[in-house]
């Protein structure tokens, strides 16, 4: 089986994967929009702080969700092209993932838990060195290391979407009753 055999049985796996990338990125849009009016108790710079940390991320993902799967159902003429950027998207990730945990270490808005630390920090670390090191082996091994890529990819995507769930339900379970409570 050559590499492009196997590359190409992928095709409709990230045409699946990317399109959900994409459409979960208007939704995160429209939530942000609607919780945009939204009254907090953290200043401006907090605001700020927190978004860099928690909000930005979750894009990021979905966008790289997204530009994975534009990359791997491209007719490339051959396989270094696509190795070479998965490779270079994991290794981006990576820095761009300890920089997030940097950020979520120093904002003062919100105070991370286990689970925040486990779905803004390591996972998508995780995801990120497995798509470094998918895409360093694929000149290697093209069908296995396939397989990594798209692991890497998915759990990018169910990542974000846990922390865009996470992120609406605090703005409506947190902040609204927050809210009321200082209406009353």
């Amino acid at each position: 089986m050559n590499e492009f055999t196997a590359l190409t049985g992928w095709a409709n796996f990230f045409v699946i994967v990317g399109s959900s990338a994409g459409a979960l990125i208007g939704l995160q849009f429209v939530v942000m929009a609607l919780v945009a009016d939204v009254a907090s108790t953290a200043s401006e710079q907090q605001q700020r702080q927190a978004g860099e940390a928690f909000a930005t991320p979750t894009i990021v993902h979905f966008g790289t969700v997204l530009l994975l799967s534009a990359i791997l159902t491209a007719p490339w003429p051959g396989i270094r092209g696509p190795v070479i950027v998965v490779t270079a998207i994991g290794l981006c990730g990576l820095i761009y993932s300890l920089f997030v945990t940097r950020r979520m270490r120093r904002q003062t808005a919100y105070q991370p838990v286990f689970e925040d630390w486990l779905f803004h920090g390591l996972f998508p670390l995780t995801a990120y060195a497995l798509l470094a090191t998918s895409g360093y082996e694929a000149s290697l091994h093209a069908h296995g290391s396939i397989f990594g890529v798209g692991a890497g990819a998915l759990v990018l995507l169910f990542t974000g979407i846990h922390n865009a769930w996470d992120a609406a339900s605090y703005h409506v379970f947190v902040v609204q009753s927050r809210r009321r409570d200082k209406a009353n």
